[in-house]
């Protein structure tokens, strides 16, 4: 059977990361921060002594001297004194542009991840008067006018602390520092020991929304993360300058496609309208908007357990406390899992490379792992934002299909729909994959099935057959996107097989079942022509 094969041949078994490898902090002045704190300490099994409290402004935005002396110096000395750091001596030989030189680093690290939980700030202000040499290796991959708008020190707290492990060498402020792992392919060389440390945050417009995004992770990470994959680019041409957030884009889709989810990519010049329905929300990742439009307006979004979701922005992250402002905070509270933003203007180029990030996590990343390894600079920034032991692939197919199975869990109609979607990935013809499909005793009552069932028909070019499968899979409980998704393809289908008046009765249906649906116009107007057309045939 050739969806046995890929079974087998997706059967990884990835490294698993533990809470013995995480320090947690909170701010002692919130006591919502501490209990967000032990929570994850609790979900994670993060022992007692990796837990740190310091007293912390309880704005968003702190001093660039309180983060020194009331966060950044006091972490490094409390993770020493703890025995979960040692500092010593590292000799760097000499170069042809570079002297040796003896630094003072972490040299041996019993942690890898740091977990900043809700109520720590999220970003440092400004220093108007710091004067300093930005990293020359900045200056060897930007030209002169990008220079020019890169001298600020101002910074996410998070990525701040990246480098914590060299608090004791000096590093410039001025600018942001190259990330020596950006697309980094060994995930153990993303250590304390190499100098870096993997800093997220619990967060969100509240401490319930921040509290959710382990256990959700967890959910996901025992039973899989399942749906569908959205990527919003931008249809600019490779020559424009800025291409490159839509080639990160178009890059993600076909790696979320072969990691085997359903992909709608968009390439329109606007963002999506609020008349697309986004069903069963896995991946979702677009630009460029200031706050949350189109579908994301929605009451309610159906974003799954695990879901990962971004929108490239120079400042979605400028504050995570709304629900409704910039992008982090309402992605959160609308149901997504994991997130990335910028707190201040980055530049494009120092935005994350979220396809990377995807590809990394299909590849058995954690969180915190994927989302360091796709961004070129550290010091700068981007907040991550999310549980960075979360990994999305924890389990291999195998494994998911297996535990489903057992269980008759209602998911295995997505594990059965990632499986066809890889076989046509891999250039199964969907002819071939019908046959499975048609007599898998799960399709009969199975919206997600029918779905696919009716698209494989499609091209086949069997219009009949399809278009009674997309008519099972209305009856059978689909989510309400999905059903309105499933409304609109079917009352195309059958305008285009000149079955009016079962187009006109799916068009009624549709807004009968969604009266706020945003594209309610244009229904209305197809509802017109269809009526006009049978009008006209029934005086011929």
């Amino acid at each position: 059977m050739i969806l046995t094969v890929w079974l087998l041949m997706l059967a990884t078994v990835f490294a698993r990361a533990g809470g013995d490898e995480v320090v947690v902090i909170y701010n002692s002045q919130m006591p919502e921060s501490k209990a967000v704190a032990e929570h994850y300490a609790a979900m994670r099994q993060v022992p007692a002594n990796q837990i740190f409290g310091f007293g912390l402004t309880t704005n968003e935005i702190i001093s660039r001297a309180d983060f020194t002396d009331f966060l950044q110096k006091p972490l490094a000395e409390r993770l020493e004194a703890a025995g979960l750091w040692k500092f010593g001596e590292v000799n760097t030989p000499a170069t042809k542009s570079e002297p040796a030189q003896t630094n003072i680093r972490v040299v041996q690290s019993k942690i890898r991840y740091t977990v900043l939980c809700y109520g720590v700030p999220l970003k440092i202000a400004p220093v108007p008067d710091l004067k300093e040499l930005m990293d020359r290796l900045i200056e060897k991959i930007a030209d002169k006018s990008t220079l020019d708008q890169l001298r600020h020190n101002e910074a996410a707290v998070d990525s701040e602390l990246t480098w914590l492990p060299l608090v004791k060498m000096k590093i410039p402020l001025t600018g942001p520092l190259l990330n020596p792992f950006y697309l980094c392919t060994n995930r153990a060389a993303l250590n304390c020991t190499n100098g870096i440390l993997l800093v997220s945050r619990l967060d969100g417009p509240t401490a319930a929304i921040a509290n959710q995004l382990v256990d959700k992770s967890i959910k996901a990470e025992n039973t899989g993360l399942w749906g569908r994959a959205y990527f919003d680019a931008r249809g600019l041409a490779p020559t424009n300058s800025y291409y490159l957030g839509d080639a990160w884009m178009l890059a993600g889709a076909k790696i979320a496609q072969q990691l085997g989810f359903e992909v709608e990519l968009d390439t329109n010049a606007d963002t999506l309208p609020a008349s697309f329905p986004m069903s069963h929300i896995a991946l979702y990742a677009g630009w460029y908007a200031f706050d949350p439009c189109g579908p994301f307006l929605a009451p309610k979004m159906e974003f799954m357990p695990g879901a990962f979701a971004y929108h490239l922005n120079s400042f979605s992250a400028e504050t995570l406390r709304s629900a409704t402002n910039r992008w982090c905070g309402p992605l959160l509270a609308k149901g997504a899992t994991c997130t990335m933003g910028c707190v201040y203007e980055p530049y494009l180029q120092f935005t994350p490379n979220v396809a990377f990030c995807i590809e990394a996590l299909g590849n058995g990343y954690t969180f915190g792992e994927a989302a360091w390894a796709s961004q070129l600079a550290l010091s700068w920034q981007t907040t991550v934002i999310g549980d960075p032991l979360y990994q999305p692939f924890k389990k291999s197919p195998l494994e998911l299909h297996a535990l489903l199975t057992r269980r008759k869990s209602p998911l295995l109609e997505w594990s059965f729909d990632r499986l066809i979607c890889l076989d046509l990935t891999h250039g199964v013809r969907a002819l071939q994959l019908l046959p499975f499909i048609e007599n898998l005793p799960i399709t009969a009552d199975s919206a997600v099935l029918n779905e696919k069932l009716a698209d494989l028909y499609d091209a086949c070019g069997k219009p009949s057959s399809a278009i009674a499968s997309w008519q099972n899979a209305i009856q059978l409980n689909p989510s309400p996107q999905q059903k309105i998704r499933l409304r609109l393809t079917l009352g195309e289908k059958l305008m285009a097989q000149d079955r009016n008046a079962e187009a006109l009765e799916d068009y009624r249906a549709l807004i009968a079942e969604a009266p706020d649906y945003p594209g309610r116009k244009a229904i209305d107007e197809k509802l017109q022509t269809l009526e006009q057309k049978i009008s006209a045939e029934k005086t011929k």
